[in-house]
């Protein structure tokens, strides 16, 4: 009887262990659950340009992480789209000109405005613009100017480019580090407009810059606003926003649009051709044109807004800017002489 029960023990031992071992069995067969991929979008965008709480605000609505990167020109962004991986960068903010020129380099993805609801914020006299006459690749984000400012207890008053040749202006000038600007303006101290491609105003543009040199302190897109703060210089061509902020630091900063001309650089949202998240894409970016995001946006780098709703200036102020000044163009194969050309300044 005792051997009976042992076996029969041994028995149901030996099934125990066989049915834990197939539960363990089935167990490791099972898929394990896929862990959520976080969601994330590349931006590539101009240097002091979106608030970071904007950005943070818009990572925790949306549940999607932002990696932000800058650059401070044009040229600085075509060179980081035109070498990166594609799908390396899902949302750019071009200006005029380098819309043009990435769109017929196909690095664009056509934008359907349908995807966003806020687009009916935008001022309309900012859409259809002739880089992309209409808008199925880039919409307007920010418009910057091109100012001259001056503490107007260090010199008179400054409201030309032939103030700025002032001797007693040597090593007091901060410039933009932007070639298309800064040529574009040294062509407007000539009389030439700030898109001319011919040899020899070019040249002329090249010997203003030569009678100037011994004024300038520096070039600088990132934060020329410092040296003003700073007290490094007390002249300079500076984006407007950049100007109004050094003011808010120093009351003695004044403002002025140069008598021979300025530039328009109307910054754009676009997405990457080949972007890896164009939903996250678009969901960045009707986020941006709503109304108290773009309020948050100027509040802090006054530009000029784009939102029909976000009065940046004066109706007849605005008007005037966009009559007087111009925006740089594409100019083809010829920006090769631009690039000489600053290759010499710089």
């Amino acid at each position: 009887m005792k051997v009976s029960k042992l076996k029969t023990s041994l028995v149901l031992i030996s099934l125990v262990v066989v049915f834990f071992g197939f539960i363990i069995i089935i167990h490791s067969l099972k898929p394990e659950r896929a862990v959520p991929e976080t969601k994330s979008l590349n931006v590539l965008n101009w240097t002091s340009y979106i608030p970071d709480d904007v950005i943070s605000d818009f990572e925790k609505e949306s549940g999607i992480k932002v990696n932000y990167s800058t650059y401070s020109s044009n040229e600085e962004l075509l060179a980081k789209i035109s070498s990166a991986a594609p799908g390396t960068y899902d949302v750019i903010f071009p200006s005029d000109y380098m819309v043009e020129l990435m769109i017929y380099r196909d690095m664009l993805e056509p934008l359907d405005s349908s995807r966003l609801s806020n687009f009916e914020n935008i001022n309309k006299k900012f859409l259809n613009q002739p880089y992309d006459s209409k808008n199925e690749f880039s919409l307007p984000f920010l418009l910057a100017t091109s100012v001259l400012a001056y503490d107007s207890t260090k010199v008179e008053r400054i409201s030309s480019y032939r103030d700025l040749l002032d001797k007693n202006l040597r090593n007091n000038i901060i410039l933009l580090d932007d070639q298309r600007i800064v040529i574009g303006a040294f062509l407007n101290a000539e009389g030439y407009s700030a898109n001319d491609t011919d040899d020899a105003h070019l040249e002329k543009a090249y010997d203003f810059y030569q009678e100037l040199k011994p004024n300038i302190k520096a070039f600088d897109s990132d934060s020329p606003k410092t040296f003003f703060i700073t007290g490094e210089v007390d002249v300079g061509l500076v984006w407007n926003a950049e100007a109004i902020l050094a003011q808010g630091e120093n009351k003695n900063i004044k403002i002025s649009y140069p008598a021979e001309g300025f530039t328009l650089s109307m910054d754009n949202y676009t997405i990457v051709k080949g972007a890896k998240n164009p939903d996250g894409a678009y969901e960045f970016i009707n986020y941006l044109l709503r109304d108290d995001i773009c309020a948050r946006i100027v509040e802090e780098y006054p530009y000029i807004s784009t939102n029909k709703n976000i009065e940046s200036l004066p109706e007849p102020e605005l008007d005037e800017i966009l009559s007087r000044g111009t925006y740089i163009e594409n100019v083809g194969t010829d920006i090769k002489k631009f690039d000489k050309l600053w290759a010499r300044i710089k």
